[in-house]
């Protein structure tokens, strides 16, 4: 019953589980297997032959496992990968990318900022996005070193700080009024962007939309999990399984795996 077969999603690490909640806050009743590359993060720094080769292998696990569809809950993945797997693999795919329509269709002071990894912003799908709304200035500013600290588990250190600061004063000097968050990882650092943000400057992340496009993928497949049973939500990861269960608050268990 391919309806019970789970969905998969992958990430170069912990963050794609912010895509993760908003999908199993949408369909509860669906069995997932989330893959964390993590001893392989940041994909952003990484070749786009690299990152291919990378998805391609995460994929290969998650149809091993007999996923119905695929989310690419990687930013970076999706802007240099997606086509291709979307080629290669006969199954549904999701990808996640900076959300610069709705910040751009919505901003007053026509401009926006947009923290990403290099891997996502020198990339041809993120160009294709900008090019789409020329009447918008876009602010865009690598985020060196926030994934490997997010990785290691430093989320409230004084280097993440200091880092946010040092990214997110210029864009605010330039009077952005919407920030988009290009990284599956950021959303975890919501509560310290704020502290340095003024309030009136929007956050915007991409992971309600793919919850919601994932919904409507299963729904004109006609492979939505009907059924009543308890749904099982397994995570792999590839490091210290500890720093996706702090994430994860201790409600899952994650199992060790080399892939």
């Amino acid at each position: 019953m391919k309806h019970r077969n789970p969905i998969g999603l992958f990430d170069s690490g912990i963050g794609g589980t912010s895509i993760w909640k908003e999908v199993n806050a949408l369909l509860p009743n669906e069995n997932t297997i989330y893959l964390a590359d993590s001893k392989n993060a940041p994909y952003g720094l990484k070749s786009k032959e690299e990152i291919i080769a990378l998805s391609c292998k995460n994929t290969e696990f998650l149809l091993n496992e007999n996923c119905k569809i695929i989310v690419v809950a990687c930013n970076t993945a999706t802007t240099n990968a997606i086509k291709e797997l979307r080629t290669k693999y006969d199954v549904p795919f999701i990808g996640i990318e900076p959300a610069i329509k709705p910040a751009a269709t919505q901003s007053k002071t026509n401009c926006i900022g947009i923290l990403a990894t290099k891997g996502t912003l020198n990339s041809d799908l993120f160009h294709i996005s900008v090019r789409n709304h020329p009447e918008v200035k876009i602010v865009e500013q690598i985020g060196h070193g926030l994934v490997q600290l997010i990785e290691n588990g430093d989320i409230n250190s004084p280097e993440m700080i200091e880092l946010l600061e040092s990214y997110l004063q210029p864009m605010v000097e330039k009077n952005i009024d919407y920030l988009v968050l290009g990284c599956s990882h950021y959303p975890y650092l919501i509560p310290q962007i704020k502290k340095i943000i003024p309030s009136n400057i929007k956050i915007i992340d991409s992971g309600e939309a793919v919850a919601k496009q994932t919904k409507n993928i299963l729904t004109q497949n006609n492979i939505l999990n009907t059924s009543n049973e308890d749904a099982t939500k397994v995570f792999y990861s590839n490091s210290n399984p500890e720093v996706l269960e702090n994430i994860l608050e201790h409600k899952e268990k994650v199992i060790y795996k080399n892939f």
